[in-house]
């Protein structure tokens, strides 16, 4: 579909299961329709390296692949693919009538205030909660697909693409992030070419798992049972990864809320659980993984800012990335001092 489009469906499309007109979220690779009891995802006809949703056969097939890796996880959340339908008459959501022109992914609506990052702001997530996340998490990581081939140099690779926004974040934040990102690179390198046996080992030793590969404090609602929801279905590699470097995501993201008590107690609760870090060697490539993990956001914060015409939204793009590089760099420094 296109947006044209799009803003058609929401203005006067008709959905068989609720009368309410959707409320549009926009990401850079889906528009998201919030309805009274329902949402529906429509992937953006795009194709980027790591993603192609070019076609409207690869988006019904992704949309299907996203209700069943997200069944992983979720209980009632994912239902099912609709058919979004056009005909002379208009644009249908589901039902029989007018010609399909593209599939949503079709999700029960929660409670957004029990969004965990919400939870966090108001100070609201607490030590149970926690715990009940890590046995869930510790027990999909358990049972979940083990990966025996993967290039777990990766990583490194990936780290290194922030390096792309160097002259971009020194021109609009400051020079001494020029400097970080330097440190952080060459500290990288170093602590990958010195741990290539730990990584081959966890690779032979089935730590590599078929994990949600986007772990982060939006993408879970602390309900009675935690649902963590929103998994990578679009790029198989980067959800088939170390279960440390899942979990540094969130204990990555805990960090930036100020919640470091919260991340160590969720590491602890799943290390209980499933024992993954028993020697100092590993306890530091979790480190590293956090490093990583902000590395990202710190790279795709910037890529939005250089994408945007909102002045607002630029500049607040600009302080996350600041702050991501700020924390990337607080972790490196562990990395590099033993």
């Amino acid at each position: 579909m296109t947006k044209e489009q799009i803003n058609k469906l929401l203005l006067d499309g008709e959905f068989h299961d609720t009368s309410q007109r959707p409320e549009l979220v926009e990401t850079h690779i889906s528009w998201v329709l919030i309805t009274e009891h329902f949402v529906y995802k429509i992937k953006k006809p795009i194709q980027y390296s790591f993603l192609d949703f070019s076609t409207t056969d690869k988006r019904k097939y992704y949309c299907e692949r996203e209700i069943e890796l997200n069944k992983r996880l979720t209980e009632d959340i994912y239902l099912d693919v609709q058919a979004v339908r056009e005909s002379k008459d208009g644009y249908f959501m589901g039902g029989e009538k007018g010609e399909i022109i593209d599939y949503a992914v079709k999700m029960r609506k929660l409670d957004r205030n029990k969004q965990m990052d919400k939870l966090l702001l108001n100070n609201q997530v607490t030590l149970h909660g926690i715990k009940d996340l890590a046995e869930k998490i510790a027990g999909f990581h358990q049972h979940t697909t083990i990966i025996y081939h993967k290039d777990f140099l990766d990583v490194q690779k990936l780290f290194i693409d922030l390096e792309g926004e160097r002259d971009y974040l020194r021109e609009h934040l400051n020079a001494n992030n020029s400097i970080i990102i330097n440190r952080a690179i060459e500290t990288s390198n170093r602590f990958i070419d010195s741990s290539k046996g730990l990584l081959a080992n966890r690779l032979k030793q089935g730590l590599f798992r078929d994990c949600h590969g986007d772990l982060h404090s939006r993408n879970i609602f602390l309900l009675p049972s935690p649902q963590p929801f929103d998994c990578l279905e679009f790029n198989d590699d980067y959800r088939q990864i170390d279960v440390l470097n899942e979990i540094a995501f969130l204990c990555m993201d805990l960090d930036a809320f100020g919640r470091s008590d919260l991340a160590e107690y969720f590491l602890n609760c799943y290390n209980d659980f499933f024992p993954i870090i028993k020697t100092e060697e590993e306890r530091r490539l979790f480190v590293y993984y956090k490093s990583y993990r902000s590395n990202i956001r710190a790279k795709v914060n910037s890529l939005r800012a250089r994408t945007t015409e909102n002045d607002k939204e630029r500049s607040q793009c600009l302080g996350e990335a600041d702050k991501y590089l700020h924390l990337m760099d607080s972790y490196i420094k562990m990395v590099g001092s033993k």
